[in-house]
């Protein structure tokens, strides 16, 4: 039985040897380094775009970090009201702060508009796939919801520029008194001084 499976070790063995060689006869020195060659060129472009995928998007993270660092304290893309020592509640200084910030804020949202638009026209296909005309269907309605709500702040920017040019802007539609710059900045659509929001938003929670 020994000398049986000794005899079949070294047969196997002798197959192997000469598929070896036969294997190093059909590929030349010149093919194996071919090869290799492009095996190398293959993991390199392989790397290259991993490398360049990170790059960019490393990059982009801090363009938009950049960008956001630039635009930190803006108000709509206008720099804050300084106000100077006894000075004058809406002098034209101020109103026409106030009138650039409202133009800015009136821009940026019918660019929205337009694109959303353009992105409704892009989008108009059919899709055979019902899950995928479901999905469609939401998103665009999602949009309109929130371009409606975009629609309705256009038209209350829109009377509120007309108030800056008729000189009634900055003043509490309720008690008459200064609406105040800062809290103008941080709404300029407002219309009701604090005191008078807060009674507002109390009633409203006692009505619900």
């Amino acid at each position: 039985m020994a000398t049986k499976k000794t005899a079949s070790k070294k047969a196997t063995q002798k197959v192997a040897k000469k598929v070896a060689k036969k294997v190093t006869k059909a590929v030349s020195p010149k093919a194996t380094k071919k090869i290799t060659k492009t095996v190398a060129t293959k993991v390199t472009k392989k790397v290259a775009t991993k490398v360049a995928k990170k790059v960019t998007k490393r990059t982009a993270t801090k363009a938009s970090m950049a960008a956001s660092a630039a635009s930190d304290g803006l108000i709509h893309g206008i720099t804050p009201y300084k106000e100077k020592a006894r000075e004058k509640y809406m002098n034209p200084n101020q109103t026409e702060h106030f009138r650039n910030i409202l133009l800015a804020w009136k821009k940026g949202l019918l660019e929205e508009v337009s694109k959303t638009i353009n992105l409704m026209q892009d989008e108009n296909i059919n899709h055979p796939d019902p899950n995928d005309r479901a999905s469609q269907e939401t998103d665009m309605s999602l949009e309109l919801r929130s371009r409606d709500r975009e629609r309705k702040l256009l038209k209350k920017i829109e009377s509120t520029i007309i108030k800056v040019d008729n000189g009634d802007y900055g003043w509490c539609e309720r008690c008459g008194i200064e609406i105040g710059v800062r809290r103008l900045e941080a709404r300029p659509t407002a219309d009701l001084c604090v005191d008078c929001k807060t009674l507002n938003e109390i009633k409203e929670r006692q009505m619900i």
